[in-house]
């Protein structure tokens, strides 16, 4: 009973982030015109899906696919976590110079500025989905942290 609610935190998390996309990302980073840009745009929304996607991908591959006991230690569980938070930003970041670039904004030291901040929020969704799905792994299930 106590894996399933965590699922259910990890997934429900998960979505708050993506619902509340702009108040959240706009709360950890916010400056007028590149804020401005970012909602109108759609890009915090798309920008929530496209991490939240990656990193529950990513979790899943490290708990069941790899699921392997020479791949169960903390710091092989710190390499996905590190591999999966820049792969969401760089994805992100290059889906937001894009929408910039269409519309002919320059907002390149602001979008890096965002993207540290994303960095860290993805490290924290990671970690929340971890402890969400890890129950279930034959291998991998007290990694990071042992029960």
């Amino acid at each position: 009973m106590k894996n399933l609610i965590l699922l259910v935190f990890g997934v429900v998390i998960t979505l708050v982030l993506v619902l509340f996309s702009s108040h959240i990302y706009e709360a950890l980073y916010y400056e007028r015109a590149f804020s401005d840009a970012m909602y109108n745009g759609n890009v915090y929304f798309m920008i929530a899906l496209f991490s939240s996607i990656i990193l529950w991908v990513m979790a899943v591959i490290y708990y069941y696919v790899i699921n392997s006991v020479r791949f169960s230690r903390w710091y092989h569980w710190l390499v996905m976590l590190l591999g999966a938070s820049c792969l969401a930003t760089i994805v992100n970041y290059y889906y937001a110079k894009s929408i910039f670039t269409v519309d002919k904004l320059d907002f390149s030291l602001q979008l890096f500025n965002f993207s540290v901040v994303e960095t860290i929020l993805n490290m924290v969704l990671f970690i929340v989905i971890s402890f969400s799905i890890r129950w279930w792994s034959s291998n991998c299930r007290h990694t990071p942290i042992p029960e």
